[in-house]
């Protein structure tokens, strides 16, 4: 996948679906998320990765820590549209500011593609570093994966990041995620057979 290659391919999945796709009707019903992704990383920092989501409706709410870089907060609003059933498409195009050791203005957004017990992933944002234009970049979080039941998830991700450095632009790797309820497990290898591994434990739980 180039540069650019989830852009590209959510344009493609978003402009396709435009004729199709409609806001969620009302529920005046919120809806919250809380995750932690704990990364260990080879010959850098170890960190913690938090996100905190807020949903209403079409309205999406989102703050992150130590995403975009390390020290480093966001805040986004987004808008969340609906479709289908069989093959069920999400989308939320957002809009965050970007502060702490990188400064910026950032639109992104959230897609998701599920059919059978199949499901694409997607999540990215190219920050607009108002500092200085080097600072500029795209960061990436895509999944494919099979869940065989209910419980149990696993797949191949990708990861696009200047939180930490690697030989890799574009890391690979394999994931394996459970869930129980309201909470959700998962654990990922990235560049196993490219580089030193990077290992990430996630936990999120929905209320």
């Amino acid at each position: 996948m180039g540069k650019h290659g989830a852009v590209i391919a959510a344009l493609v999945l978003t402009t396709s679906a435009l004729g199709q796709t409609t806001a969620l009707t009302p529920t005046n019903k919120w809806e919250f998320s809380a995750s932690a992704y704990t990364y260990f990383v080879p010959d850098d920092r170890n960190y913690v990765q938090p996100t905190l989501q807020a949903d209403r409706d079409w309205l999406h709410l989102e703050a992150r820590y130590n995403y975009e870089s390390f020290k480093t907060a966001s805040t986004w609003v987004g808008y969340n549209f609906r479709s289908g059933q069989k093959l069920a498409l999400e989308l939320t195009p957002m809009l965050g500011a970007v502060f702490g050791d990188t400064v910026g203005i950032a639109p992104g957004y959230k897609i998701s593609l599920g059919i059978w017990k199949f499901e694409l992933y997607s999540e990215g944002e190219y920050v607009f570093d108002v500092r200085s234009s080097s600072g500029s970049f795209f960061y990436n979080w895509s999944e494919l994966t099979y869940a065989p039941i209910d419980w149990l998830r696993t797949g191949l991700v990708i990861q696009r990041t200047k939180a930490y450095q690697t030989t890799l632009d574009i890391q690979r790797g394999l994931l394996l995620g459970v869930s129980y309820k309201r909470v959700e497990l998962a654990s990922y290898v990235f560049n196993l057979g490219w580089d030193r591994p990077t290992v990430v434990f996630s936990i999120g739980v929905n209320f």
